[in-house]
Formats: structure tokens, sequence, C-alpha cells
């Protein structure tokens, strides 16, 4: 049987016009028309890339004036997450490092490089010279194994909580040997069956900030 020459051009015509409409959608060469993505973009909202927020040391949104140390400490979360101390972009302390254990977890640093310590409480605090920056950040429970000569320690280093630090509290600090006044570096939540943020303990702790440097001489 065959087709009627007015079928054939049907259907010719037909399979142009088809042709015509992809091409105006997809943006085919020589086409003017906005590609298929465009119909169902909005004239006011172009996708565009957001542009990274810039990190400083130890990721803090902007520099640290000069003479100044920039750091970010962690407290530990429960008795799961161990805490962090970050000390002009260098990682003093971490579960990373496999440097951090329940308790108090204490870095001191001269002024000028900083060090890692974590062992017996008393034998770092006692001779510390003057100028000896003091980070401490709580793992599980900062409090069991203080007595009231370490908490006075920590108050003459500038803490105003040291003295009040209970059963599993969440603390994070920074002082100095031979400061006058109380260090604005502190954070402290205590453990309460009312606010705890997990079963047992409170919040982790995060505290970052811009330390003046200082020499044993100043």
């Amino acid at each position: 049987m065959r087709k009627s020459p007015l079928r054939i051009v049907a259907l010719v015509v037909t399979v142009g016009l088809t042709w015509i409409i992809v091409s105006i959608l997809l943006g085919g060469p020589g086409s003017g028309f906005p590609r298929i993505q465009q119909l169902f973009t909005s004239p006011g909202s172009s996708v565009t890339a957001e542009p990274r927020a810039r990190k400083y040391k130890c990721g803090l949104p902007q520099p640290c004036p000069e003479e100044h140390l920039a750091f970010r400490m962690v407290s530990g979360a429960a008795n799961v997450i161990g805490p962090k101390i970050c000390l002009e972009d260098k990682m003093l302390m971490s579960s990373v490092k496999d440097n951090v254990g329940r308790g108090l977890n204490i870095a001191l640093v001269n002024g000028e490089a900083p060090a890692e310590h974590v062992n017996d409480l008393l034998k770092f605090i006692r001779p510390l010279h003057e100028g000896t920056l003091v980070f401490v950040a709580s793992y599980d429970d900062p409090a069991t194994k203080m007595n009231e000569e370490t908490r006075k320690l920590f108050s003459e280093l500038g803490s105003r909580n040291a003295k009040e630090l209970a059963f599993r509290d969440s603390w994070v600090f920074v002082g100095a040997k031979g400061v006058q006044n109380k260090s604005p570096f502190e954070q402290h939540v205590k453990n309460s069956k009312h606010t705890n943020k997990y079963e047992g303990w409170p919040e982790a702790l995060e505290m970052e900030g811009c330390i003046p440097r200082r020499s044993s001489a100043s």
C-alpha cells in the first residue's frame, strides 16, 4: 500500500517542527534563545558559588593583631570525645595526637614557643616561670582529683571558677603566671541533670581568641 503525498509531507513537517523546538530549548548553535535550564530560573537568581570564608590560624575567622597568639580550644565531650588545644596553628593536644586523658589536660607555653605537658598537676604548676601561659581543657571530670592547693594555684593564674569546679563540670581556661587580674579567657558549665546536653555530662565548651605575647622579662 502506497502512502499518500499529503501524509508524507505532514510527517516531514512534524519532524521539522520537533527538531526546531528541541534546538530552541537546548540552545543549539545559532540560537539566541536561552537554554532549558534558564527557563526555570528567575532573572534575579543566577547561581554563583559562595566565596569560602577565609580561615586564619587555628581556624579563627580573623587574624590576630601583631604580638598576639591565636588559640582555639575545645573541652572533652562527655567521656567519649577528647579535648583539643590549638595554638598558632599548631595542635598541642588532641585525641589524634594521643596525648589527652580524662581529668584536666594542660599545655604550658612560655610565651615564645609552644610546649606540651600532660602529667601530675602540681608538678608542673608549682615551679612555673613568670609569663608562662597555661591552657586547660577538661575531659570527663576535672574536679575529683583537685584539692585546695590546686584550686588556689589556678586562681592565682587568673581563674574565677577553679574554686567551684565540681564533678563532671565542663571547663576551659587560659591563664598565666604572674597575672594581676582575672583571665578573660575562661568558660565553665556545671553538671546538672536539668541542663546537661549528654546523659550525665554538660555540653562541650569551645573558646578561641588572641592572647598578648608575654616574656619572662615582662
